[in-house]
């Protein structure tokens, strides 16, 4: 006769814990079953607290406990009560459950990752189905998933920092669904390099179209959370972009993105001819100085790819004067701003997101995705640019005190 398997929890313990209550009222909602999760995780947060507390200091300034904040989370049977211990610097972020996260890690967070990397709440149905042998109805991915817009809710209105070296502000395109009609909007997203040379998506937003006064609010709105100061902002080439940045933040340099300036050229050139064209203009954007940038303009005009292609010289010269402050900066700055791989990934991996999905229901559908799209991404971002620490060093110099404050 085998033997019984011993259990995994002892049945002493077990007989402990249920005290005799009906054991089908363990596992309901606010059971003993969420009772152990809270009491679980709450001991886990406060070993990562301490742990995080051993350091002592930070920048000079000691750190120590500073109560709790309530937080409620999402599990597979309901929500649950959650006591944050806080620190007194606010630099503590737990790991079990991070900040703007309302999901308790599990199950739910495995059908997340899916929806994020671009399947369809269909495609989640059939693919659990299939590996899992587990049926679920489309309707409880799209409530899990919709858990996500009180996390884009708070991860909106953040703080942020007060300063910013750099920021790339740009717009991809999305088709929504609006009053029976598919149209294109606008998801604007903003890009900040903070001092130290990490990177940091400062927010996302929706609109009808890509405007100046639209970008106006995106200003006025980073102000309120915190920021107060802009070295270097780079913009595509939208009219009232620089007028929008330096009404909320007067002292901040303006750049026209190079990055957009050069697809918008070779949007005009067939494709044999683009490796050619893109080698050629780069004579005008790494020239040592304006003048010599403008009589490289002035040769590529003049020359046959300025001859084949007239409209591309035209584009330079309708946003030369965005362009100029470029050629002030030295080298190490310089590729800072033009090699703009950061933004550039970013938006890959966004857009690829969307055309996955073709179109979205509500702005609210499309932001989610989005969302979840960036949180991957960034978990991604561990280190500062290489160049970064070479034009560190050129931000302290060109903007003195205003960068020595960060």
């Amino acid at each position: 006769m085998p033997r019984r398997k011993q259990p995994a929890i002892p049945d002493d313990l077990l007989d402990q814990l249920l005290g005799g209550t009906d054991p089908r009222a363990a596992l309901a909602d606010g059971g003993l079953l969420d009772g152990l999760k809270k009491a679980l995780a709450e001991r886990v947060l406060n070993a990562e607290l301490d742990h995080h507390l051993e350091t002592g200091e930070l920048d000079g300034r000691s750190n120590g406990r500073n109560g709790y904040g309530a937080k409620t989370v999402l599990t597979g049977t309901g929500k649950l009560e959650l006591q944050i211990p806080r620190d007194r610097l606010a630099t503590f972020d737990p790991q079990l459950i991070a900040k703007y996260q309302r999901r308790f890690p599990g199950f739910d967070d495995k059908i997340v990752s899916m929806y994020a990397r671009g399947m369809s709440t269909r495609e989640i149905q059939g693919h659990l189905r299939e590996l899992y042998g587990i049926e679920i109805s489309p309707d409880l991915v799209s409530a899990i998933t919709d858990a996500v817009l009180d996390e884009v809710t708070e991860w909106q209105n953040r703080p942020l920092e007060a300063l910013y070296p750099l920021v790339f502000l740009d717009a991809i395109r999305v088709k929504v669904r609006d009053e029976g009609t598919v149209r294109n909007k606008a998801v604007y997203v903003a890009l900040g390099v903070r001092a130290d040379g990490t990177k940091e998506v400062l927010g996302l937003w929706i609109e009808q179209t890509e405007g100046a006064k639209f970008w106006l609010r995106v200003m006025n709105e980073l102000k309120d959370r915190g920021v107060q100061d802009i070295l270097i902002a780079v913009v595509d080439g939208l009219k009232g972009f620089p007028e929008a940045i330096n009404a909320v933040f007067p002292k901040t340099q303006v750049q026209a993105c190079v990055v957009h300036l050069i697809r918008t050229s070779l949007d005009y050139v067939s494709y044999k001819d683009r490796k050619l064209v893109a080698a050629a203009l780069k004579e005008i954007y790494r020239a040592r100085n304006a003048e010599a940038g403008q009589a490289a303009l002035d040769a590529f005009d003049e020359g046959p790819w300025g001859r084949k292609y007239p409209v591309i010289a035209q584009t330079w010269r309708r946003h030369w004067t965005e362009v100029i402050p470029f050629y002030a900066f030295p080298s190490e700055v310089r590729r800072i701003i033009y090699t703009t791989n950061s933004i550039e990934a970013l938006n890959a991996k966004l857009r690829r997101a969307v055309r996955a999905r073709g179109h979205f229901p509500t702005d609210e559908a499309a932001l989610k995705l989005l969302f979840l799209v960036l949180n991957r991404t960034m978990k991604e971002w561990k280190m500062p640019a290489r160049e970064w620490t070479a034009a560190k060093a050129q931000f302290a110099i060109l903007f003195e005190d205003r960068f020595t404050t960060a």
